[in-house]
């Protein structure tokens, strides 16, 4: 029976994979940490919902942080929803490391990220071009868990376009399916909580794990 703590429960991929967690047989608890409770802010004896005004205050949080297993950070956004390029690289970047540095204090030995397809943080980046500044952004995301702290096993999800069954994302969901691109985001969270129950082999030694594009992660998603 593990413990689980989520950060970014209320965006498209965390909501799913938190029901799935409160679903699931293996997880005996889901502790949420983020600025608006999860489940639409219906309780649930499995998950502690920990509202915070800001990640600022993640600090407050430590307690909840202790004997857990596995980090998943479900953190997204786009430029467009933060309000600019810096406060987009504040949420993707600055939360996660946050967040990434809490998990490691706290001796979690799993982490698992999800990235996007083409992250590189070693790519060159301007503001002012979203595109190159989204790629190195993720990327350095990924290196919150990888380099920056101290973790066993790392997992990173680098998916493709994601269907993301939410109400405001309606139209859009259905050009995709309608194109035959994307990947639902259940099928993402299923594949991250599966890869979560994975054991570690070599728990001695350091490993990350890239799971890649829409396929590889479908695949995963579908294992037992």
């Amino acid at each position: 029976m593990k413990k689980a703590v989520v950060i970014g429960g209320t965006g498209a991929t965390g909501r799913q994979l938190i029901q799935q967690l409160i679903n699931s047989d293996d997880f005996q608890t889901v502790i949420s940490i983020g600025r608006r409770p999860v489940l639409d802010g219906n309780s649930h004896s499995k998950v502690s919902d920990i509202v915070i005004d800001s990640f600022n205050m993640l600090k407050e949080t430590e307690d909840a942080w202790k004997d857990s297993d596995v980090f998943f950070n479900c953190i997204g956004t786009t430029r467009q929803k933060a309000g600019g390029a810096r406060q987009f690289v504040d949420i993707e970047l600055g939360i996660s490391r946050m967040a990434a540095t809490m998990a490691s204090e706290a001796n979690i030995p799993h982490a698992s990220v999800i990235s996007a397809s083409g992250a590189n943080h070693k790519a060159w980046a301007a503001d002012w071009i979203h595109p190159l500044l989204y790629t190195k952004t993720i990327g350095q995301k990924e290196q919150t868990v990888i380099t920056e702290n101290q973790f066993k096993r790392v997992s990173i999800f680098r998916p493709g376009i994601l269907i993301r069954l939410m109400e405001s994302s309606q139209w859009y969901d259905s050009l995709i399916q309608t194109m035959g691109i994307g990947l639902r985001v259940d099928i993402l969270s299923q594949a991250m909580m599966n890869d979560s129950l994975i054991l570690n082999k070599n728990d001695k030694n350091f490993s990350v794990n890239y799971i890649i594009g829409n396929k590889e992660i479908t695949e995963l998603a579908r294992k037992k």
